[in-house]
């Protein structure tokens, strides 16, 4: 199809989120500094301020402005033409750095310490949350949520006490979610498998993934012979692979040889399977099959249901015939935005008269004021689009009364103080904007490279295809996103999600760039430079071409049916997790982010990379940790 037939010049919504910014939005924060105006002459369209970020319109470009301060920065070019910071006026107990789940959780616990500090949060983003964003969207007049980020509260009743703690004073009952999760809604229908014309020599669609017989599902497929059968086999044979093994040394070697490594060597499949599964690991390690341990692939199992084959009769520490472990709850947790309800009732709880409301239900709905985030009037504030660009003590640390910081603005150079400073932004920007910490601390703090993502958000006209074809989710092997699914079906606060095929629908589509081979870091690396260089209208192409070859049998035309895309590109987005086995064995407490976060003078260290772990939760903990941190200095 070419780029009429597909749609490429509709008049819809299309919303570009580089790390939840809009990608002409960030070129607001560098372009009033010096050295760091746009690089590109092409216009950007959409409007010239956000009111309110989660609907913001517009197509809008992308240029190497985005993350000009913070790159030169790294480049140690910054300083060299930077403004002078004006003079800060403002003083705080706390200053926070970084307005995601981690930040506005140190916030929370600091104001239950010191119920009268004045706290003030830095945010960079034209929105608060971090990878906990909404998505809005309005087709036919129908509003319709989805997250950009962050999707759910996975196992809460695993959550240590400070995440459980914050979640029950929130007024969330993750109960209820049993009720408002719509757990039949999408009974009778399936998992569907696309196989792509570019990788298998031709488009081939089936329904019935996991409830059908295996055989019947690669019986069409465009394998080889002998790929079909290795599949089959691997799919319904109980068989031992490592029969001359104990379960004790066969977890061990599992954690030493690739997943791709065991099917072919062990297993003794076909080379032909491997695309079929390459991207297996993709929404949990950010890398395929090449570069994830076979044992943290039966381990980690997947969030969407797809099973790691091969596994079925062998007896690893939980008996024979066990696929992977069991999740103590489904993952229902949900909230219509994902996880940005927390952030918003966070907000709320913070900031008087932000956001109305005081339940886990009405926070769904209800409406922000981002006017009263940075109120004078408040002791909590928050400043958007606020990019912190140095943190430093007032003296030698040891003896030092204060913290001073300098953030940049649209407007030039600002300052502030604090009594104390928690840095709850990524760690590789800690390194960069803290020069005190230790050279070793900030090469710990180097260590995390956080694993890209894209969240790509389609609202249709209707999902009447997916019900034709019996499926409410995808698998596209090698495709260029490699997952699709209905939106996720939660009914609470008054907000209905769509019942009926005839309704407007959101697809979340998934992509996790990778560099085939390479371990996991050089992959993370080069899958985030290719999203800071791939242009909107590449991937709306790519998503119209897709979702057409997918769909198009059952009278899906991405011309016609498209009502809006948002796409959310998480250059740093997962914390980079150390359990990693094929790859690295650190001892209890000597990882890398175990060091890093040490804290230096009066300055914490707080976010999920602290923990080593992309979860709610996690991030939580390491803000309760970080509180606990400065609050030595009264």
């Amino acid at each position: 199809m070419n780029d009429n037939e597909l749609g490429m010049g509709a008049k819809i919504t299309r919303r570009d989120f580089l790390d939840g910014v809009a990608v002409a939005a960030l070129a607001g924060v560098a372009s009033g500094l010096p050295g760091c105006s746009p690089q590109s002459t092409t216009p950007l369209r959409g409007p010239a301020a956000i009111d309110y970020p989660p609907a913001t319109t517009g197509l809008w470009g992308q240029d190497n402005s985005s993350y000009a301060v913070m790159h030169k920065i790294r480049d140690g070019a910054f300083w060299a033409t930077a403004p002078v910071a004006a003079a800060g006026r403002e003083h705080y107990d706390l200053v926070i750095v970084g307005g995601g789940l981690s930040g506005l959780a140190s916030a929370y616990f600091y104001r239950q310490a010191r119920p009268n500090a004045r706290i003030l949060i830095l945010e960079t983003r034209r929105d608060f949350g971090g990878h906990a964003g909404r998505n809005e969207f309005n087709v036919n007049g129908r509003l319709l949520l989805s997250n950009a980020g962050t999707q759910s509260m996975e196992s809460p009743a695993e959550y240590r006490p400070s995440a459980a703690r914050l979640v029950r004073e929130l007024g969330i009952d993750v109960s209820r979610f049993y009720h408002y999760f719509q757990q039949h809604r999408y009974d009778g229908l399936s998992t569907g498998i696309f196989f792509n014309r570019k990788t298998f020599g031709r488009d081939y669609f089936v329904a019935g993934a996991y409830t059908r017989p295996w055989s019947d599902i690669f019986a069409g497929a465009p394998l080889s012979p002998d790929a079909k059968a290795d599949l089959i086999r691997i799919h319904t044979k109980e068989i031992d692979y490592l029969p001359e093994l104990s379960p004790a040394e066969r977890i061990a070697y599992l954690k030493t040889i690739s997943y791709s490594t065991f099917i072919t060597k062990h297993a003794r499949c076909n080379a032909g399977v491997l695309p079929y599964l390459q991207d297996r690991p993709y929404d949990l390690f950010g890398t395929g099959i090449e570069a994830v341990s076979a044992f943290d692939c039966f381990n980690a199992g997947d969030d969407y249901g797809m099973e790691y084959p091969g596994f079925q009769g062998m007896d690893l520490g939980l008996g024979k015939g066990k696929w992977r472990r069991e999740k103590p709850e489904p993952y229902i947790f949900h909230f219509p935005d994902g996880n940005a309800s927390i952030a918003r009732m966070l907000v709320r709880s913070l900031v008087p008269g932000s956001i109305p409301g005081s339940t886990m239900e009405d926070i769904v709905l209800a409406p922000c004021d981002y006017r009263k985030l940075d109120d004078p009037d408040n002791q909590v504030r928050i400043r958007l689009n606020a990019t912190t660009v140095k943190v430093v003590h007032d003296a030698d640390p040891s003896r030092a009364t204060g913290i001073q910081l300098t953030y940049a603005t649209p407007h030039g150079l600002q300052g502030v103080s604090a009594a104390t400073c928690i840095l709850a932004c990524w760690h590789v920007v800690s390194r960069l904007i803290a020069p005190e910490l230790p050279p070793g601390q900030k090469e710990q703090l180097a260590y995390c490279v956080k694993e890209p993502y894209v969240y790509t958000h389609v609202a249709l006209d209707n999902w009447r295809a997916f019900k034709k074809l019996g499926v409410y989710q995808i698998l596209a092997p090698t495709s260029y996103h490699y997952f699709t699914m209905l939106d996720y079906p939660v009914d609470m606060g008054g907000y209905q999600s769509p019942a009926s095929p005839d309704d407007p629908m959101i697809l979340f589509m998934l992509r996790a760039p990778t560099k085939y081979g390479l371990p996991p870091k050089e992959q993370y690396r080069a899958g985030r430079w290719e999203l800071f260089r791939t242009p909107f209208f590449e991937i709306e192409r790519n998503i119209r071409q897709q979702l057409g070859a997918m769909l198009g049998s059952a009278g899906f035309d991405p011309a016609r049916d498209i009502a809006a895309i948002t796409v959310n590109r998480w250059s740093h987005g997962y914390a980079y997790e150390y359990d990693k086995t094929l790859w690295e064995h650190w001892a209890p407490g000597q990882r890398p982010c175990d060091l890093a976060k040490r804290p230096f003078g009066r300055i914490s260290i707080a976010n999920s990379d602290s923990s080593g772990a992309a979860f709610t939760d996690t991030a939580i903990d390491e803000g309760y940790r970080a509180v606990g941190e400065v609050l030595r200095f009264g």
